[in-house]
């Protein structure tokens, strides 16, 4: 995962929902689902029958079936965020580790990438849940990030993981509109709060990486513990701000 590289479930959750609220066409809707990947399909597991189509049909589909907007799930075992059921449903995305709940609906879309494209399998999920709020998981995180990296700092993390630090030298640049893959219509406290929480994301992914002995336990299991609290923070930061793009 690339600094701003949006999860697959982030990705759709935000152009399924400027597509339905008439801010982007379905063409680019489809494009920007389908980014740099060779395709992308979706398998309808809701019938008896279920039936495998291509992204733009299936699109129509979830519109007719009253998909009004989309917002994502990122739970971790022992922390289902995004999530409200059922439990088949909840089991899928905690493997996944991400997936989409369609507002008005009661559907939900779990990834899995088939070489280079991906597949989605659409389940029957509850989109009444639980959210948090920008405005707080905004402070909640940048207040996380600062305690953490006087963590790291003191765990001396930049020595044996030099990306760790280009990533924290990277939270102080602006987003340019080339990084961007967010719809033009978002609003910018919420692609501000979205970037932030990928960069967190990323700095926790890189820091957790096994050296393969030149840390010890100890150092490990502390670095862990350090990383944590981002790590939910950083998740919660872009849970919000795919629930609610367009608040400004």
């Amino acid at each position: 995962m690339t600094a701003l590289a949006l999860p697959l479930s982030a990705r759709f959750a935000l152009w399924f929902s400027a597509w339905a609220a008439g801010r982007a066409s379905l063409d680019d809707c489809r494009d920007a689902i389908v980014g740099h990947d060779a395709a992308h399909d979706v398998a309808l597991a809701i019938d008896d029958d279920p039936q495998v189509q291509s992204l733009i049909i299936a699109l129509g589909m979830l519109r007719r079936r009253g998909a009004s907007g989309a917002g994502i799930a990122l739970p971790v075992p022992g922390d289902p965020l995004g999530l409200a059921g059922p439990g088949s449903f909840n089991v899928e995305v905690v493997e996944a580790g991400e997936g989409v709940v369609l507002d008005g609906a009661d559907l939900g879309l779990v990834p899995q990438r088939v070489g280079a494209g991906v597949m989605w399998t659409c389940y029957p999920a509850v989109s009444r849940r639980q959210l948090p709020d920008p405005s707080e998981a905004d402070t909640t995180l940048r207040a996380t990030l600062l305690r953490t990296t006087d963590q790291l700092a003191e765990l001396d993390v930049a020595r044996w993981r030099p990306e760790v630090a280009d990533e924290l030298i990277t939270l102080r640049r602006p987003v340019s509109s080339a990084d961007q893959e967010f719809p033009d219509a978002m609003a910018p406290r919420a692609v501000r709060l979205a970037v932030l929480a990928v960069r967190c994301r990323a700095i926790v992914e890189l820091a957790l990486v096994d050296e393969g002995g030149s840390i010890t336990a100890a150092e490990a299991d502390a670095r862990r513990r350090a990383l944590t609290p981002l790590d939910h923070a950083a998740r919660r930061g872009l849970v919000a701000a795919c629930a609610f793009p367009w608040d400004r």
